[in-house]
């Protein structure tokens, strides 16, 4: 084992589970040791449970000193020598020496006569535990795995070369980490449709995406990290939010209007003053559930929420990324083309409009792929927006002279009630994107296309630009097609036209109805919700920044 440079700065101590993931996937190893990734799934939840008897430390009367007959359970140690700390299963003497004992959740492995015998990322990571303990000066006798699915115990021969071996895999694992460069994903293994980090590592998808061709196999949707929680809205200024055991709780006065387990929240949107308690903020922050900030309008006002789940690797290339303007020219040019390939097929699909305006803007999409800078760029969105915006009318099933009358985009303030309800869909729209640029350890604040300017999240507006018209302006149409809305649902006031509370009302059900419905991604031809197909777009352009992919490819619809 490499010895540690003295001068250097101390290198923070590795878990000895990170070396197990390391063995299992040096992919998983990166993301979870160095990203600080980390997906539950059934297989972590059901390990978590089978660990549940051993996780509770026992209490010591000396210096660590195991009597005989006896047993102690989860014991931390560390090492600044190995590098290395851990929390060791249990560690018994029944009057033969003393044992160490791992526990795993699942099945050992078969040797080559059929016989049960342990796997060998368990190995190691139980031979770690074992040089832990000798550098504490614990010595231990033998050692041994129990596998909780056939509910027995497999030893482990503990010797001086399965220890080298070890600290051997040890220094391979720390190396890849301090390189700064993630592993390339398993090909085609069957390991990883077990892994919990399935949904973020996206092994086909970032295959495809790093050679720029399209997939070699039909892929599975990528599985959500978690099961689509409730999104809780609150927006009466009278209304507080608290916490009570591990239930979120909105109250009025004394009377309690709802209680959601923080368990199955995803997001908390607060529209105006209402009031949030610090031990609710600690416990959504603790649990990494966004919560998002708008005025009593719609406007979004900002985000709260935990820290990034990865490293800065990918912020690091987003700021390398923002001086080269090729780059950002390829990436403009990507989304710009996107947003006007679904404004036609919105207008196809729903609208009245010309078939010269059609045409035209099935040429402004191709053109961007000439532009030479980000102005002509530029040029094309807007000439293509006042195509759009100019047949917008003919999507809505209104009568002529009524409130609902459209005649092109007008906003700060919006002067009628259809583009007040697009300036909340794009507020609301923003907010996602920002929260999940976020999430996945990109700098919202920083773009390639939108200017930079304090308070705005240029790259959630950057890409959130192929999604304003399929997602959007797709709720404001059928809110009003479906006369879900009506003309007493907005107030006229100083401030240009608003929502009332009444519209708030019905305008959330439609956005969270659209944000569910399910579509079919462009290159890999599964399907999956919008609100998914949002993640899947950032954790793409979160690998184009870390390097890892040619390119990006913008979402378009049929």
């Amino acid at each position: 084992m490499t010895p540690p440079d003295p001068a250097a700065e101390p290198s923070p101590l590795m878990p000895v589970r990170r070396l197990h993931n390391f063995l299992y996937c040096p992919r998983l190893f990166y993301y979870q040791w160095v990203e600080n990734l980390f997906v539950e799934n059934e297989d972590t939840v059901e390990g978590s449970t089978t660990h549940r008897n051993v996780d509770k430390p026992s209490h010591f009367t000396d210096e660590m000193d195991l009597a005989e007959r006896s047993s102690v359970r989860s014991l931390h140690l560390s090492s600044d020598h190995l590098g290395l700390t851990g929390k060791i299963d249990v560690l018994e003497d029944m009057g033969e020496g003393r044992e160490l004992i791992d526990y795993k959740k699942g099945s050992p492995a078969r040797d080559q006569t059929g016989a049960w015998a342990p796997k060998e990322n368990d190995t190691f990571q139980i031979a770690a535990y074992a040089l832990l303990l000798r550098e504490a000066g614990i010595p231990v006798a033998k050692a041994s795995i129990y596998y909780a699915e056939i509910r027995k115990r497999i030893p482990v021969q503990l010797d001086d070369a399965l220890y080298e071996e070890c600290l051997r895999v040890l220094d391979t694992a720390r190396a890849i980490a301090e390189s700064g460069k993630c592993p390339p994903p398993l090909v085609n293994d069957h390991r990883c449709l077990h892994c919990s980090a399935y949904s973020i590592c996206l092994p086909g998808e970032s295959k495809t995406w790093a050679e720029g061709d399209t997939p070699d196999r039909e892929l599975s949707p990528p599985r959500p990290p978690k099961s689509e929680g409730e999104y809780l809205v609150v927006q009466d200024p009278k209304t507080r939010v608290g916490i009570r055991g591990q239930r979120v709780r909105v109250s009025k006065a004394k009377e309690v209007l709802t209680e959601i387990p923080l368990a199955q929240l995803s997001a908390l949107s607060l529209l105006g003053p209402v009031q949030v308690s610090a031990q609710t903020i600690h416990a959504l922050l603790e649990n990494q559930i966004p919560v998002g900030w708008f005025s009593p309008a719609g406007k979004y006002l900002g985000n709260l929420q935990g820290l990034p789940t990865s490293g800065v690797d990918a912020r690091r290339g987003q700021y390398r990324m923002y001086d080269l303007p090729e780059s950002r020219k390829l990436l403009a040019a990507e989304t710009i083309r996107c947003k006007i390939h679904n404004q036609r097929v919105m207008l196809m699909r729903n609208g009245g409009a010309e078939e010269s305006d059609i045409k035209q803007l099935a040429r402004l999409r191709d053109q961007t792929r000439l532009c030479k800078n980000l102005e002509d760029i530029r040029g094309v969105e807007g000439a293509a927006a006042q195509l759009y915006f100019k047949a917008f009318a003919s999507m809505l099933k209104t009568e002529a002279g009524g409130q609902f009358d459209f005649n092109g985009r007008n906003r700060r303030p919006p002067k009628d009630p259809v583009n007040a309800l697009l300036s909340l869909a794009y507020s609301i729209l923003c907010k996602e994107i920002t929260g999940l640029l976020h999430m996945v350890g990109l700098d919202p604040f920083l773009g390639f296309f939108h200017a930079p300017r304090y308070g705005r999240p240029a790259l959630a507006l950057d890409l959130m630009e192929e999604f304003r018209p399929l997602i959007a302006d797709s709720v404001v149409i059928s809110l009003i097609n479906r006369r879900e809305i009506t003309e007493n649902d907005f107030v006229l006031t100083g401030h240009g036209v608003n929502l009332k509370s009444s519209g708030h009302r019905q305008f959330w059900p439609a956005w969270y109805r659209r944000m569910n419905q399910e579509v079919t991604h462009p290159q890999f031809k599964y399907r999956m919700s919008y609100r998914r197909m949002l993640e899947v777009q950032c954790r793409q352009l979160w690998r184009y920044m870390r390097g890892e992919t040619k390119t990006y490819t913008g979402f378009t619809t049929r």
